[in-house]
């Protein structure tokens, strides 16, 4: 759902600032995932390590504040006894990658009522033709039902939850007053809904909610190891497609060792002739912190088996600490619920002014 420069910095001067000089306004930060799944490097390299990179570089008085949202991977079929474990695992993940709790608010959305209830306003205030409009929805049922493309499904496989999930987006992140939201481009026409309908709300009732920045976030677009023309997706039914945060050395090494490349010796990046071996160069770039065309120069005489074999040392050397780190926590659920409990009330005390100011304003006192 919810990841250009996403640092948060101030001017810092030799001299004391004067008192007419503009001060950066306190930025308040919110982005979300959903608990289906566990997160794969796709999803590390993109909106988890920029959650991580954004609470590292806040100042002070900013606040960020990152949401499991298990009210949105409802509006699919879920197995409940595996969603229940899936809300902790994402929580120890969360943790693992080094989001800290004494830094930001880590909290389950759906304990939190206040979600349900500003969204259930919104969606009194939203039309039918905006959320018309969104295009999301077919590509997640899409995904769902592993159909070729989205031509393959139509409105009678969508409920009512899946299609007005960006009016509950929407209250996520107004709930909080938020004033950035980093997300990635798939989500920005959600982002500009979120804004209408803040806007509208304003208008009708008072105004009560900042219209949130989309924050571009820098992620290289990590594909499928088995179909290069598609991103990585947890809901592949190939599991070699995706490395998972949680995948041994060893299986790392086994999944990109059987990476759809192609059959030239050389070494290029070429993402539109060469998606398979672009594929490997930008994940190798993302690791190291490089150019992907640096990357390319450096192994053009070196072949397949060499990129692979680096390709693979790499991705393990990233993932060993967060997944050793993942491994601990599950280990600990009584301080997993600790976390989840003081994240909610945690939450909850920030929106409760902002819920009694809505209904206040919509009559509902």
């Amino acid at each position: 759902m919810f990841p250009r420069n996403i640092r948060c910095s101030r001017a810092f001067s030799a001299f004391a600032p004067s008192r007419t000089q503009a001060q950066p306004k306190p930025r308040i930060v919110f982005s979300g995932i959903q608990p289906t799944g566990t997160p794969h490097l796709g999803n590390f390299l993109g909106a988890l390590q920029n959650w991580v990179k954004l609470q590292r570089d806040a100042q002070p008085e900013d606040d960020m504040i990152f949401s499991i949202v298990g009210w949105h991977s409802l509006t699919l079929p879920q197995d409940p006894k595996a969603l229940s474990i899936a809300r902790r695992d994402m929580l120890a993940v969360l943790l693992a990658i080094g989001l800290d709790p004494q830094k930001s608010t880590i909290f389950h959305q759906d304990e939190n009522r206040h979600h349900v209830e500003l969204g259930w306003l919104f969606n009194c205030i939203t039309p039918m033709g905006k959320l018309r409009r969104m295009t999301t929805w077919k590509g997640r049922l899409a995904a769902s039902r592993n159909a070729n493309d989205e031509s393959e499904v139509d409105e009678s496989m969508l409920n009512a939850g899946l299609f007005t999930y960006p009016v509950l987006q929407a209250a996520d992140i107004l709930l909080y007053k938020a004033t950035h939201v980093p997300v990635g481009e798939d989500q920005k026409q959600h982002l500009e809904l979120a804004r209408d309908i803040g806007d509208t709300f304003n208008r009708t009732f008072g105004r009560i909610f900042p219209l949130p920045e989309y924050v571009a976030t820098p992620t290289r677009r990590v594909l499928s190891l088995k179909d290069p023309s598609s991103k990585m997706s947890k809901s592949s039914p190939d599991v070699s497609s995706r490395i998972l945060l949680t995948d041994t050395d060893t299986q790392i090494k086994s999944k990109i060792r059987s990476a759809v490349t192609d059959s030239i010796r050389e070494i290029s990046y070429d993402p539109v002739s060469r998606p398979g071996t672009s594929n490997l160069l930008t994940i190798l770039a993302a690791c190291t912190d490089e150019d992907v065309s640096d990357v390319a120069v450096r192994y053009a005489d070196k072949g397949h088996g060499a990129l692979k074999s680096d390709v693979a040392s790499a991705v393990s050397d990233l993932l060993r600490e967060p997944r050793e780190e993942f491994e601990r926590l599950s280990k600990d659920p009584g301080y997993l619920e600790q976390i989840a409990k003081e994240g909610a009330e945690k939450a909850q005390a920030r929106s409760e002014g902002t819920i009694r100011k809505v209904r206040k304003l919509v009559g509902l006192v």
